[in-house]
């Protein structure tokens, strides 16, 4: 059995629980914090793992970097990305393990 959820705790931490999953929203930066849960990558790395044009790429790690969700590292002209906060990482696997490719349970009105 799974432990209750503490609200009065977790109402300290709401808005900026909120915050990070209003920012998570959009599918190119959950995208990029999945293929940033296997450590630091660079912007090309990132580009080809999940296939976003480079304009697009930029802006949400741009987000995510204002957020404060990922930290940027310049080495010359390559800049690598990594996730800011453990916790962070710990979400993002969860969600990329919920809903990854061998999560296929059947949806509501499904017959499997």
């Amino acid at each position: 059995m799974t432990k209750p959820v503490a609200i009065k705790e977790l109402k300290e931490n709401a808005d900026e629980i909120s915050a990070l999953l209003k920012t998570m929203s959009h599918s190119n930066r959950l995208l990029i914090a999945c293929a940033l849960t296997a450590g630091e990558k660079s912007v090309s790395e990132i580009e080809a793992e999940i296939k976003v044009p480079q304009p697009h790429l930029s802006r949400d790690l741009g987000r995510l970097r204002d957020a404060g969700l990922v930290k940027a590292r310049r080495v010359s002209k390559n800049v690598f990305y990594s996730l800011s906060d453990e916790r962070l990482t710990n979400l993002v696997e969860a969600l990329c393990k919920t809903f990854g490719p061998k999560s296929h349970s059947p949806r509501k009105g499904d017959r499997s």
